[in-house]
């Protein structure tokens, strides 16, 4: 049993190594893992486009969930390969590392760098089809089973002058733990690369449906100004014109487009060869100095701002900005596996420079828009001095000496955070069910007065003012704004527990809103779930079963013998106030038979446009929102 020797040492082949451990590749084997394939192939004709050989791309979900991409492009090389022995064709999509992004003259810019994808979506799908459009001809060539060629690339018909690649894959269900599109997915990510590459048009198709086979077609030729236009649709702006940017140096190009609104929150996205840098980097720093130091510099030499007063930060001057940064790189180096950040060190000088001489130059052409600008930042900056003072309240409170602060927080006994939950329950009288149906060792229950301040219209200064925010922030522990500090979070789960009805859904959007706009990493960390009370109790002899919806509840009767569903009893459920201790613990916070739904943040740019539909100024698209996701609301993951 203790034996280690070289029979223990396993060389994997091929694409085997992918079959393998599939999330050193994708990141994960779940939905977003099966989403991901089509990206890896999506990319490759990008690639094209960026090389300028692309004028259209087209995602077609087939019938059987299958997916189909197709491109105009210059179609892949159909030639033997000098060092495989085989066709290019086959060489792509069975030889990992194996591609034209190499600095081998095939693309200048590309977001696809390491030459897997193809091989990898090859890999982890049941069967693949290629087929390519090149020198009049028509090739073909067909794998099955993680990559096994079934058929060799071989001619079959005529083409004329038409060029380009067609993929057809159909995910491995052995790899996935689901093999079912979600056509939203896809479309939000086709919508943002068509903003991205200016004059490309993609077109994606659900062939699943039988009713509707016109599909979405996304053409900008605004590029990424029509991008900030459609992220400001439900906002107000406060100046007409967006500022667009452009320029080149060194073979980067940099190109920023960008409007305030008058909103409190700030909207930067930033990409590099049409990858989406979550995390930021050296492009968007650059961005971000040369925005602060130019609005300082025109602040002062216009007298706005005096000597004697403070000079704006960078939180100041973001405040109510939607920016989006698009570089193109010909050789990015990115920090973490998942292309999060750019780590270049040239390029932050790079976009300080770029940025700087097209932002000055509009600062001094437009002086009624700088004006306006310059008074929103200075106005952030007062108000962010307000709020440093308000915060100070809640470093105050000890809890270590008084956990039940405010009166309100019945803290649990462990200071674990890593077994401690709370739950943030409507009123007291769900909360005194809660206190006494909890397992108080490691559940702590806070409970709130009525419904909460809506911050997506209120700047963290005033938020601060309002009692039951400032308990929240307390009892969290860690901070906000400028102090935020996640490793002080108290609490591994926040529950959020509201009723099943109207009422409970506006105060759990509340929360939501309060914790993506001034705690957003507690969210993308995945700390913040959402109770799921039931909605009917079914008793029949001595079984009584919990179900939380309508559809559970005619699901569950359909699944009982006849005589025993003609005699069962169905009970509505009372709101959570009027649940005795015992019956809320069993259906709702007992850790062995609650139902608790994680809140995600899969997409930063629609869980705002959510945000800002559901809670902000504008009513029209609030009642839109409403009207066409009112089936849909208990189920939301934001």
């Amino acid at each position: 049993m203790n034996d280690y020797n070289e029979s223990d040492i396993q060389v994997l082949e091929g694409l085997d190594a992918v079959r393998k451990r599939p999330g050193m590749y994708i990141g994960t084997t779940d939905v977003k893992g099966l989403h991901h394939l089509v990206w890896e192939i999506v990319d490759n004709s990008i690639d094209e486009a960026l090389a300028g050989y692309c004028k259209n791309i087209e995602i077609v979900i087939n019938k059987d969930n299958s997916i189909t991409v197709k491109d105009d492009g210059r179609g892949i090389p159909v030639g033997k390969h000098a060092k495989t022995g085989i066709s290019t064709v086959e060489t792509v999509y069975t030889v990992l590392h194996a591609g034209g992004k190499f600095g081998g003259g095939g693309y200048k810019v590309s977001g696809g760098l390491h030459g897997v994808g193809a091989s990898v979506v090859n890999a982890l799908s049941s069967w693949v089809t290629v087929t390519v459009y090149k020198e009049g001809k028509i090739h073909e060539t067909k794998f099955q089973n993680g990559g096994k060629v079934l058929q060799p690339l071989t001619v079959i018909g005529e083409c004329g002058e038409r060029t380009g690649t067609t993929v057809t894959f159909k995910p491995d269900p052995e790899i996935f733990d689901t093999e079912i599109y979600d056509y939203e997915t896809l479309k939000i990510r086709v919508r943002e690369l068509a903003f991205l590459n200016k004059g490309l048009r993609l077109t994606l198709r659900d062939d699943r449906d039988n009713e509707d086979t016109t599909g979405d077609t996304f053409l900008y030729e605004g590029g990424i100004s029509e991008y900030v236009r459609f992220l400001n649709e439900n906002k107000t702006p406060i100046h007409d014109e967006i500022i667009h940017l452009e320029g080149e140096e060194d073979g980067i190009v940099f190109e920023v487009a960008m409007q305030y609104n008058s909103s409190y929150n700030d909207n930067i996205y930033s990409f590099v060869n049409n990858i989406n840098t979550h995390d930021g980097g050296t492009h968007e720093e650059g961005v971000r100095r040369a925005l602060t130091r130019l609005i300082n510099n025109y602040a002062k030499k216009s007298g706005m701002l005096k000597e004697k007063d403070e000079s704006l930060t960078g939180e100041d001057v973001k405040e109510g900005l939607t920016m989006i940064v698009s570089c193109k790189h010909p050789n990015p180096q990115f920090e973490g596996q998942t292309k999060g950040r750019l780590g270049n060190s040239e390029v932050r000088k790079i976009a300080d420079n770029v940025f700087s001489k097209g932002f000055d130059r509009f600062l001094m052409e437009n002086p009624n828009e700088a004006k306006i600008i310059v008074e929103k930042s200075m106005l952030a900056s007062r108000a962010r001095s307000a709020a440093k003072k308000a915060r100070e309240i809640t470093r105050k409170t000890d809890l270590s000496v008084n956990s039940n602060f405010f009166g309100k927080l019945s803290d649990c006994k462990s200071k674990d955070a890593n077994i401690s939950e709370i739950f943030i329950v409507e009123g007291d009288s769900a909360g005194g069910s809660a206190k006494k149906g909890r397992d108080s060792m490691t559940q702590a229950i806070l409970p709130l007065r009525g419904k909460i301040l809506n911050v997506e219209k209120t700047r963290l200064d005033r938020a601060l003012e309002n009692e039951e925010i400032r308990t929240i922030i307390t009892a969290f522990g860690t901070g906000i704004g400028q102090d935020f500090d996640l490793s002080k979070l108290r609490y591994n789960k926040i529950i959020i527990m509201t009723d099943a009805d109207v009422d409970g859904s506006h105060i759990r959007v509340l929360l939501l809103t309060l914790f993506y706009r001034f705690f957003r990493p507690i969210v993308e960390a995945g700390h913040v779930y959402a109770a799921q009370p039931p909605l009917f109790r079914i008793m029949h002899g001595k079984t009584r079963k919990y179900v939380l919806n309508e559809d559970e509840k005619e699901k569950y009767l359909a699944s009982l013998p006849e005589n025993i569903r003609a005699r069962a009893e169905i009970a509505r459920m009372k709101g959570l106030g009027e649940m005795d201790a015992e019956e809320l613990n069993e259906t709702t916070m007992d850790i062995e038979k609650r139902i608790l739904r994680k809140i995600t943040v899969n997409d930063c740019i629609q869980a705002d446009a959510v945000f800002n539909k559901l809670m902000g100024d504008e009513v029209e698209p609030r009642r839109k929102f409403i009207e066409e996701n009112a089936g849909y609301v208990q189920n939301l993951d934001i």
